[in-house]
């Protein structure tokens, strides 16, 4: 998705207004030989603070409290956790731009809440200047130069509530070797988890929730081992996109692989009015190539389950959609490539659709497809006003478990042991239950 010029505007006035540089607080570091244990604020007043103190290795374990700062971790193999996730709040106040910076490879975030920033709650990214991580893309700012940025490499995202975010709630961008894991995003004004631009990306994202956000999941040129494995993304405006981007790296988007997922009931008008104006969507693939989509349960998504389609001058060619439910919306499955980009070889075998479509199964969609036309999406609402999230579970052992840094991930998932997902997969920790 496209960052607003206004949304640009208050970020550049909230870096001028906060800054996000290393605290100038001291932080005492235990002296130890090995790893060590840096607690806040028993030993530095700041997160920040402990963070700059820390050396590879270390652990930043943080007490209960709002914290009204941008974390910035640029030292290798850090590990940033909370001792309590609901309790240990990084608030942007809606006047910073980013709740957590990471720059630095191997690095851990875990069992922590960040909320109320103008754009991203968590930012993962190899791209960064003289203030700090860079997100970018293909509205107003400049294109990834992935040679002279390499990607940064390996990371973890881990038991996080983001919450009322003004862009992204978490977002790993120019970054491979990662897991975004046991998540909650909630209230962002674009998507809740985005992956952008990385090839390949060697990420897993699973076991997340995903509602009230404009998208749940979104990936955009983000090909390649890109597996997206058991989470529940319900009650967006659009549940989940992958999708190319003719103007930004890596493209077109391929190879990524979505299974296992609950796509359910994202046609929630509490939630922030973004997605291009798309509502009632659950699945969109646009401008894609060779994705595999697969025992998903797409379901009560009002509008449409599953939308193959062009991405500007891109064809979707080559995706297969097989072993899925897809049921509850007003079309299941709808083939919109343009006369333009024309698509080709995007099979659909052995799902199970209500209303049953007999022309869909065992189909391969090909050529123009026929338009659709989007009703009009209710007026949604500010991203700061979307509820507040529910319950999350913890980290175990938060306050006594040693540092992990982000090392040989993700691993490949067994994902011939996903099933399709009941109901209520994860519903212990979602607000909207449809």
């Amino acid at each position: 998705m496209r960052q607003t010029a206004a949304v640009a505007a208050a970020s550049l006035l909230a870096g001028l207004l906060a800054g996000c540089g290393p605290s100038d607080a001291q932080a005492v570091r235990p002296d130890v030989a090995g790893p060590a244990t840096i607690r806040v604020p028993e030993q530095a007043p700041t997160i920040q603070a402990a963070v700059d103190a820390a050396r590879s290795g270390d652990l930043v374990l943080v007490a209960p409290g709002v914290y009204h700062e941008t974390v910035q971790i640029r030292t290798p193999d850090v590990v940033l956790r909370g001792t309590q996730r609901a309790g240990v709040v990084i608030d942007g106040e809606v006047r910073r731009a980013n709740g957590v910076v990471v720059t630095a490879p191997g690095v851990a975030v875990e069992n922590l809440t960040v909320r109320n920033n103008t754009l991203n709650g968590v930012l993962v990214t190899g791209l960064s200047d003289q203030s700090g991580g860079v997100a970018r893309g293909s509205a107003g700012y400049q294109r990834l130069d992935p040679a002279s940025h390499p990607p940064l490499q390996g990371f973890r995202v881990s038991y996080v509530t983001a919450s009322n975010n003004g862009l992204y709630g978490i977002y790993a961008f120019d970054a491979q070797h990662g897991v975004i894991e046991h998540s909650y995003a909630s209230g962002s004004a674009d998507s809740g988890i985005y992956v952008g631009q990385c090839k390949p990306c060697d990420i897993l994202v699973r076991d997340n929730v995903a509602e009230r956000n404009a998208v749940g999941y979104e990936g955009t040129n983000a090909s390649g081992s890109m597996y997206v494995v058991g989470n529940r993304f319900s009650g967006n405006r659009v549940g989940l996109t992958s999708n190319s981007d003719y103007q930004e790296a890596f493209v077109p988007q391929e190879d990524a692989v979505i299974v296992g997922n609950l796509v359910a009931g994202n046609g929630e008008p509490t939630s922030p009015a973004q997605a291009d104006g798309a509502f009632g969507l659950g699945v969109g693939l646009a401008g894609s190539a060779r994705n595999l989509v697969a025992r998903n349960r797409i379901t009560a998504n009002p509008v449409v389950g599953l939308v193959i389609g062009s991405a500007e001058d891109l064809a979707p060619v080559d995706n297969r959609v097989q072993g899925n439910v897809i049921t509850g919306a007003a079309t299941a499955v709808a083939y919109t490539a343009s006369s333009r980009a024309p698509g080709s070889g995007n099979c659909l075998r052995d799902n199970t659709v209500e209303p049953a479509a007999p022309e869909l199964s065992g189909a391969c969609l090909s050529g123009p497809g026929a338009p659709f036309t989007q009703p009009t999406a209710p007026p949604g609402v500010p991203f700061t006003q979307v509820p507040a999230p529910p319950a999350q579970p913890e980290l175990p052992d938060a306050a006594s478990a040693p540092a992990q840094p982000a090392h040989g991930l993700p691993g490949t998932p067994d994902l011939d042991a996903v099933p399709v997902p009941a109901n209520d997969l994860l519903v212990d920790r979602a607000a909207v239950r449809p």
